[in-house]
């Protein structure tokens, strides 16, 4: 059974991560591409709302941490068999030269769109106007940027639920329930920033499970605008679908999920129809192909 899970995520949000300011201006994380820039939320923010999430529906506890080793870090005994977010995310301990890669590794979201320089311009007077005599009111500003964004998410399977440092290997059926449970999250994400919350849950998602563990979908992405229409880059997925793996081609495990009206031309993606579903059967078919993985042993 192929052990590599990997998927891309388009969602369409506004103002989701903010970096430092510049006197009253309140910035926009951003990086540049192409001689454009374009907002992003850093993948530090996106585990962030992931873990909190984890918690939110499944009871996942967040690990303990501590400063005994002088520097803020996981417990020494928080172990991946109480924390499903250490499991999935990894953890370094000094004191006792501990280290846990991520098993489950994800991106910054960055936009799709780039960001023009917006700006909105704001002031407390709401509150300013309850204090008698005209005292004034403080005038600020901040960036803003609607957009697309897409992130992506891989995860080696055989590694969730397993941990040498401590001797741990969790059931089967633990394992592919805390799988299971990281793709609903990521199916219902949203993000609470200054007094609004935003809806993260994909619009388009395309992956499956692959025999190797590169991220093909990652920065292939793209998307067309029209007066009336956005269009996906067609040629950018279909050419990732033909890449060829160990044992055949991406496109032979490849399954994407879509919300009806957004994009005009899923048609031309080369997929046939039946692998072309909506964003709830998408990750249903991803948690049936999961549990098939770890119903092989």
């Amino acid at each position: 059974m192929n052990k590599y899970l990997h998927f891309s995520v388009v969602f369409k949000a506004s103002n989701l991560n903010y970096g430092e300011g510049v006197g009253n201006i309140l910035a926009l994380k951003k990086i540049t591409s192409e001689g454009k820039q374009f907002s992003y939320i850093s993948r530090q923010a996106l585990r962030y709302d992931i873990v909190r999430m984890l918690e939110e529906f499944y009871g996942f506890r967040r690990a303990d941490v501590s400063k005994e080793a002088g520097v803020i870090q996981f417990a020494e005994d928080a172990t991946i068999r109480d924390f499903p977010e250490l499991d999935f995310f990894g953890y370094m301990k000094t004191q006792t030269n501990k280290i846990r890669k991520a098993v489950v590794r994800l991106t910054d979201a960055v936009s799709l769109e780039p960001f023009n320089n917006e700006l909105e311009f704001a002031t407390n007077k709401g509150l300013a106007d309850r204090i008698p005599g005209n005292v004034g009111n403080d005038i600020f500003q901040s960036e803003i940027h609607r957009s697309y964004y897409c992130y992506s998410l891989t995860c080696n399977l055989e590694e969730v639920g397993v941990d040498g440092n401590y001797g741990i290997s969790l059931e089967l059926s633990e394992r592919s329930k805390r799988v299971k449970s990281l793709l609903d999250v990521v199916r219902l994400l949203y993000r609470d920033i200054r007094g609004k919350r935003e809806n993260l849950s994909p619009i388009f998602v395309i992956g499956g499970l692959y025999d190797v563990g590169n991220p093909f979908f990652y920065n292939r992405i793209k998307l067309h605008f029209t007066r009336d229409k956005v269009l996906i880059n067609e040629g950018l997925i279909n050419s990732t679908l033909n890449i060829k793996t160990l044992k055949g081609k991406v496109s032979d495990y490849t399954f994407l999920g879509y919300v009806d009206g957004e994009f005009s031309n899923i048609d031309a993606i080369g997929l046939p129809d039946d692998r072309k579903l909506s964003v709830e059967d998408f990750f249903e078919k991803i948690k049936d192909e999961v549990d098939k993985f770890y119903a092989s042993g």
